[in-house]
């Protein structure tokens, strides 16, 4: 095939072209060549999407079998390069997120949930936020038609080249060693995806001529938030001791969720246990997606950083800093030790 990736460079994009590379595929990027080196092996356009001047050159004189977009976040930017490739391109493989679902986190979502109402032709100053995948999916599919378009509804995805820092930041806080707060419970399911899986999947899919929105992530407890520290302790060879604390004091002692603790959050809302976890991701699974191992994906990610080498900057989920403060830390673990009660366990009546 030959495939155009918008982006093609950064985490996901790269494992597509990475994986497009392996099976024999012509791969064409386009980007601003400003986030990280193209492959070996591509032919690099240079570009922004949001410019009908540059989509208009990028199109001239070229046409793919598959365009696989990682890059929209904003709607009027995925329906600008979707209305530019609908005659140049054979389908759209657009990455959208569980983050489309109305319902998510707060309840299991699939594919026939609700998604947000954002409209395809949400405005260019639209502010970030969690709707704005579902109007990207309704820009591709109003330029593609369903029977053209591919919606991979995206999980978690850890793996090298990791461009968040979610398991980076938790695999060099356990290579440190000595107490680590660990949160919540080590039982905790789990669904993470490596970014290899997934682009493997989206790959098999346009290769089938498949169409349709296939929710891609781990299946539910495929893995523990203990299982996935064990791991991380075992691939930094550390002697770090964890110490599991409760969604109550990790609350009550003010601990920002998904951020100060990365891919941690309270199971509770309201005394009701939510559906973080529980996205239902058969429909992919029976349709081919295969999830290795979360121990191979850790190990994979820490043999990456020691050939990265250590970063001075932090790492960032949008503009906040990832992980908790050492002092910060230390202190809520002597809490813990001092047996501080913080009221009742969250969820009971």
């Amino acid at each position: 095939m030959r495939i155009l990736l918008l982006g093609g460079s950064v985490f996901l994009g790269r494992a597509f072209a990475v994986e497009a590379l392996a099976r024999g595929h012509r791969v064409t990027t386009f980007n601003r060549g400003r986030s990280a080196p193209d492959l070996p092996g591509v032919e690099a356009v240079r570009g922004d999407r949001t410019s009908d001047a540059d989509l208009a050159a990028l199109v001239s004189g070229r046409s793919w079998d598959l365009v696989v977009d990682t890059s929209g976040q904003q709607p009027h930017a995925v329906a600008a390069s979707a209305r530019a490739l609908r005659e140049h391109a054979g389908r759209y493989l657009f990455v959208s997120s569980v983050h489309a679902f109305a319902d998510w986190p707060t309840e299991p979502v699939d594919e026939t949930s609700p998604l947000h109402p954002c409209p395809a032709d949400a405005p260019g100053d639209l502010p970030p936020s969690n709707a704005n995948k579902a109007g990207c999916e309704r820009a591709v599919l109003a330029a593609f038609g369903p029977e053209r378009t591919i919606v991979l509804n995206c999980g978690l995805l850890i793996g090298p080249y990791e461009n968040v820092g979610r398991l980076l930041w938790w695999l060099e806080r356990i290579a440190r060693g000595g107490r680590v707060l660990a949160p919540g419970r080590p039982d905790l399911p789990l669904q993470l995806i490596d970014a290899a899986d997934f682009a493997a999947f989206g790959l098999h899919l346009a290769e089938q001529e498949r169409h349709g929105s296939y929710l891609t992530t781990a299946p539910p407890g495929s893995s523990t938030f203990g299982g996935m520290l064990e791991a991380c302790r075992t691939v930094t060879g550390s002697d770090a001791e964890l110490v599991w604390v409760d969604d109550r004091h990790l609350t009550a002692a003010g601990v920002q969720e998904w951020t100060e603790l990365p891919l941690w959050a309270n199971e509770f809302v309201d005394g009701k246990p939510i559906g973080l976890w529980q996205a239902d991701s058969l429909r992919a699974h029976a349709a081919g997606l295969r999830c290795r191992p979360i121990e191979q994906s850790v190990r994979a990610t820490w043999e990456w950083i020691g050939r990265r080498g250590p970063r001075a900057e932090p790492y960032l989920q949008g503009s906040l800093p990832l992980g908790i403060e050492p002092a910060r830390e230390r202190a809520i673990l002597e809490s813990v030790d001092a047996g501080v009660e913080f009221g009742p366990t969250v969820g009971e009546a």
